[in-house]
């Protein structure tokens, strides 16, 4: 039996729809939600849900018995993350769970001097308990999701023309969502995967210099690329009301990649899709066509 956490997430859900359109069987996939109520589309696909909230030790033992196979998808509270996710890795072991996938975050630096050790140090704690347990693991290092870059660019870039970001020259090998998703449903539904470690990035990096130029070919129109300093560019985030964690978050991510933290290329995503993953440019191209 599977066990798909965070079903009612865009990831999760993309985990499942790969896995009943690739023909697993319904009776052999179960889905973890908080709330059940939100799960009716689950219901509907004949999915058994499950109710477990990671802040809640006991539920999530209950609903882990039985599970062969546990696709841990963490929870977005950054803060609780790290108590959330050694609630999950026990309730695991307790529970008898033969095999964790999990879906961690590509990274270079693993210090705390990294730009995005807020997002970076659970996941290397929680790495470190699975790799520490009796339980056979399968690491999914998931660098960005392609499905977020027009929020860094601005999904308006095409009317201003510019791109504003400090992320310098660096690259970022990102991924769409759902190739991501495809990945990890391979590695639910086949076997040879126990502790491994994937890099789950595309087969090319990309810089905002690449983006601006995608954007100027595919418009007809010219895109500039901007990269002020981290200073300034926090100061126009706080002067255009961006919540304070999202402020984070995206200063976190542009200096991330101007330090080359997130310029990692690999051929796992490929292999595990048998096919190459959607490019930027055929995602940009799609998407700002659609607009």
């Amino acid at each position: 039996m599977i066990l798909v956490t965070g079903a009612t997430g865009g990831f999760g859900k993309a985990v499942i729809e790969f896995l009943l359109r690739n023909g697993f069987r319904k009776d052999h996939l179960s889905a973890l939600v908080r709330n059940t109520e939100k799960a009716d589309d689950l219901k509907n696909k004949g999915i058994r849900v499950l109710a477990g909230d990671y802040d809640d030790y006991d539920s999530l033992t209950n609903a882990f018995k039985g599970i062969d196979k546990l696709l841990f998808i963490p929870g977005r509270d950054l803060h609780a993350r790290l108590v959330q996710n050694e609630h999950v890795v026990k309730a695991a072991i307790a529970a008898r769970v033969s095999h964790i996938v999990y879906a961690s975050f590509e990274r270079k630096n693993e210090t705390t001097d990294s730009p995005l050790w807020m997002i970076a140090k659970a996941h290397l704690l929680t790495e470190r308990l699975l790799k520490e347990s009796s339980l056979a693991y399968t690491i999914l290092k998931n660098n960005l999701y392609m499905d977020f870059i027009p929020d860094f660019i601005g999904k308006n870039v095409i009317e201003t023309g510019t791109i504003y970001l400090p992320a310098g020259d660096g690259k970022i090998s990102t991924a769409l969502r759902s190739d991501m998703a495809g990945a990890a449903a391979e590695v639910l539904a086949t076997k040879e995967h126990e502790n491994k470690i994937y890099d789950i990035t595309n087969i090319e990096a990309y810089s905002y210099s690449d983006i601006a130029g995608y954007l100027s070919q595919i418009t007809g129109k010219t895109i500039r690329y901007i990269s002020p300093a981290p200073e300034e560019f926090a100061k126009e985030l706080h002067t255009a009301g961006v919540p304070p964690r999202v402020a984070e978050i995206t200063l976190g991510f542009a200096m991330a990649q101007a330090q080359g933290d997130l310029d990692l290329v690999s051929d796992d995503l490929s292999k595990l899709l048998k096919r190459k993953p959607v490019s930027l440019k055929e995602y940009l191209k799609h998407f700002y066509k659609a607009q």
